[in-house]
């Protein structure tokens, strides 16, 4: 039991914590300590966030797209329009469009007894009806059924066959009141027989009497787009496109147009320019970890400490607190300095280019900014119309030794340093064992429950100490107290 100077006058609850205060430095000490290893490892956590951003760039920078892609102009957008791969030849193209493929078409008779197709259908045959579409896979026709039941209305039942596997669409068009059924593909598959895509019996009530459907009426479009390609070969397609020789021509209309096929250098500058934005942001994260300046008379703040200030002085005080952290951080310095290597060294390829400063890309002037790259961007743009297959080569010929491309040897160096820094801080997934910054973190922490455990012995201690006292001085008092009434009560 604590008694708190009831016999002394004094303040024993203000006496044990100022005590206990002196006792806790070494506590407050190791949760500063605590709070800078927490502080270093996110640092590094978001410098190995950064070189995953860039390194997921890095498999663009290798494909042949990047730096071969194709750009098409058509004279007449409104019949053809394509698409071009790197492996396309550059020229020029003529189209004459004479027919567009078209879907295959059921159309009804007017429902004019259906006000609102979302009510109930006013019908008194429910059950399982079937229609066929022809499949391209087995070459003949196929059936499909669905389910009428009470309290279906017009659309609940087109819905069903749209979703179904069936190749076909089915809606009801209110302004004609109309019900139409189409293949969601579109050209003509069936060659037999009638040639009908869509086809159901004369004496499926549903489709004849609900539907208003004839089954003996004409189908309507199913048919494929033809074509002249360059004056002479005449074509045909079951879609609106058509691929050949590496490119894709999509038919809007009939029509003629000519196609234009030309290297595409200014998106290959533009994937190129974007890759070294990022690697310089990168660059600039890591190096100015390194340039600034360590406050070591800015610790991190005590919860006491915080209590006092306000949260601009916390700002303050934990920008310097934090300031030069991961400074002389070996995995940083020896990343950076991988990285640069990275792109100095000549790649031996029997291309036309071996070093990056060929296709107009340098490191700055300035030696503070850490090894940043700036691009001539009209050597780049002219190396790129002279030879973009040696510019892929420079960049990214896989093979090892001296003929390595430059982002497969950064992305070597990417992977090393990544690994280091996640040897050093871990991520987020990883728990405190698996990690260097992680284990002294945990050795940290039990340090802290043992003094924190050492603390509350003190504290008792003090208090059993004061308990003592205050009692002995109690003790003493009625004792006083006891004397003077038993040699000075009697003359009073």
């Amino acid at each position: 039991m604590r008694i708190g100077g009831l016999a002394s006058g004094m303040d024993i609850d203000s006496l044990v914590n100022q005590l206990m205060t002196a006792e806790r430095i070494p506590l407050n000490k190791m949760e500063q300590d605590r709070t800078l290893l927490e502080w270093e490892r996110d640092g590094f956590r978001e410098i190995n966030t950064k070189l995953s951003e860039l390194d997921n760039m890095m498999l663009d920078m290798k494909l042949s797209p990047t730096y071969n892609s194709k750009s098409v102009h058509s004279s007449n957008d409104s019949a053809v329009t394509a698409t071009a791969t790197s492996a396309s030849s550059n020229g020029l193209y003529s189209l004459e469009v004479t027919d567009l493929a078209t879907s295959a078409m059921r159309i009804s008779a007017p429902l004019n007894n259906v006000e609102d197709p979302s009510q109930p259908l006013d019908i008194d045959e429910f059950g399982t009806f079937t229609f066929s579409t022809y499949d391209e896979n087995e070459k003949k026709m196929k059936a499909h059924e669905f389910e009428v039941t009470r309290g279906d209305s017009l659309n609940d039942v087109l819905k069903q066959i749209t979703d179904a596997d069936n190749n076909v669409r089915a809606f009801f068009d209110e302004q004609s009141k109309q019900v139409i059924l189409e293949t969601t593909r579109t050209g003509d598959y069936n060659q037999e027989g009638d040639g009908k895509e869509i086809s159901f019996d004369a004496d499926n009530t549903f489709f004849t009497d609900v539907l208003q459907l004839d089954p003996a009426a004409e189908e309507k479009g199913g048919t494929d787009a033809t074509f002249t390609y360059n004056k002479n070969l005449e074509l045909t397609s079951k879609s609106n496109s058509y691929e050949l020789n590496g490119i894709t021509f999509q038919f809007q209309d009939v029509g003629s147009a000519n196609l234009t096929v030309n290297n595409d250098v200014d998106s290959a500058v533009e994937k190129i320019t974007e890759f070294v934005e990022k690697y310089n942001e990168v660059v600039e994260e890591m190096s100015g970890t390194q340039q600034e300046e360590r406050y070591r008379d800015y610790p991190p703040l005590t919860d006491e400490q915080r209590e006092e200030m306000s949260e601009s002085e916390i700002e303050l005080w934990e920008e310097r607190a934090k300031s030069g952290i991961l400074r002389g951080e070996s995995a940083i310095t020896s990343g950076l300095f991988s990285m640069r290597q990275s792109w100095y060294a000549n790649v031996e390829t029997d291309g036309a280019f071996q070093s990056l400063t060929e296709v107009g890309i340098t490191t700055t002037s300035d030696y503070l900014d850490g090894g940043k790259l700036e691009i001539d961007e009209e050597v780049l743009r002219s190396k790129l119309e002279e030879d973009p297959a040696s510019v892929q080569q420079l960049f990214s010929n896989s093979s090892e030794g001296a003929d390595r491309g430059l982002i497969n040897r950064l992305e070597d160096s990417l992977g090393a340093t990544m690994d280091q820094i996640g040897e050093r801080a871990g991520s987020g997934g990883d728990t405190l064992e698996n990690y260097t910054l992680g284990r002294e973190m945990k050795d940290l922490e039990e340090r802290i429950t043992a003094f924190e455990d050492r603390l509350t012995q003190v504290e008792n201690r003090y208090w059993s100490q004061f308990t003592a006292m205050e009692t002995a001085i109690s003790r003493m008092n009625q004792q006083s107290t006891m004397l003077m009434n038993n040699f000075g009560g009697g003359n009073m």
